[in-house]
C-alpha cells in the first residue's frame, strides 16, 4: 500500500502502459482518474477496476479539455497528488522528409503540448500544497533514436528535457518530476513502431533488447509506482530506462 491516501491522474490510462500504471496504483492504495480520449474504454476500465477509479474523457492536446479533466479530479478527489503524462502517439516509420505536416502536428500536440497544458492546469495546485509528483512517460527513442521515427524520437527527447527543467524549477516548491523511458512493448502502438507486426519483424526488434522481451504494462506500473511513492522522495529529474538494456 505504498500509495495509500494518494490520488492520481493517468492520461491515456485506458490501454497499454497507462492501464498497467492504473492497475498498479489501485493495488497500492491510490484513487485514480483514468483519463483517455476513448471515453468508453475509460468507463469500461473504471467499471472493471472498482470504486477507487473514475473515468474522464480528455483530449490532452486541447486546453479546455485538460482544464476540465483537472477540475473534475479536484472535485472528486479534493486534491491531486500524482500526475502521469502517459498519453502519446507516433507516426508510422517514414523517412523524416516524408512525414506529413498533419502527422507532425499530431505528435507535437499529444506528446509535447500536453505536458505544457497539464502543467498549467495542475502545477499551481501542487505548488499551493507544496507537494506532488509528476511522471512523464517518455521513451528510449528519446535516448537512442531509431531511423524513420525522427519526429517521434524528437518529441520524446523534448519530454526528457522538459522533465529535467520542470524538476529543477519545481523542486523548491516540494514537487518532484521524473520520467520513464520504456522500450517498445505489448501495447496498441507496437505495430505502429515496427511498421508491420510479423514474427520476422518482432524477432529483429527483440534482438536489440538484451533481456530478450518486450516491455509489459506491468513493468511500467512497477517503475511508476516507485518513482511516485514516498520511497523516491529524494529522486527528481531522473529519466529512468525501463528497457531491458536497450540503451546500453
Amino acid at each position: 500500500m505504498r500509495l495509500e491516501g494518494k490520488t492520481a491522474i493517468v492520461t491515456g490510462g485506458a490501454s497499454g502502459f497507462g492501464a498497467g500504471i492504473v492497475r498498479k496504483f489501485l493495488t497500492e492504495g491510490a484513487r485514480v482518474m483514468i483519463a483517455d480520449i476513448n471515453g468508453e474504454a475509460a468507463k469500461a476500465m473504471a467499471a472493471e477496476c472498482g470504486p477507487e477509479s473514475i473515468a474522464k474523457t480528455v483530449d490532452v492536446s486541447e486546453e479546455a479539455s485538460v482544464n476540465a479533466m483537472a477540475q473534475t479530479a479536484l472535485e472528486e478527489f479534493g486534491k491531486v497528488d500524482i500526475l502521469i503524462n502517459n498519453a502519446g502517439v507516433t507516426h508510422l516509420p517514414t523517412p523524416l522528409e516524408d512525414v506529413s505536416e498533419e502527422d507532425f502536428d499530431r505528435v507535437f500536440s499529444v506528446n509535447m503540448k500536453s505536458v505544457f497544458l497539464t502543467a498549467k492546469a495542475l502545477v499551481p495546485h501542487m505548488k499551493d500544497r507544496r507537494s506532488g509528483a509528476i511522471l512523464n512517460v517518455a521513451s528510449t527513442a528519446g535516448v537512442s533514436p531509431r531511423p524513420n521515427l525522427n519526429w517521434y524520437n524528437a518529441s520524446k527527447g523534448w519530454m526528457i528535457t522538459a522533465t529535467r527543467t520542470m524538476a529543477v524549477e519545481l523542486a523548491p516548491h516540494g514537487v518532484r518530476v521524473n520520467a520513464i523511458n520504456p522500450v517498445a512493448g505489448e501495447t496498441p502502438l507496437l505495430k505502429s513502431f515496427m511498421g508491420e507486426d510479423t514474427p520476422e519483424v518482432r524477432a529483429k526488434f527483440l534482438s536489440t533488447i538484451p533481456l530478450g522481451r518486450f516491455s509489459q504494462p506491468e513493468d511500467m506500473g512497477n517503475a511508476a509506482c516507485f518513482l511516485c511513492s514516498d520511497e523516491a522522495s529524494m529522486i527528481t529529474g531522473v529519466a529512468m530506462e525501463v528497457d531491458g538494456g536497450r540503451c546500453i
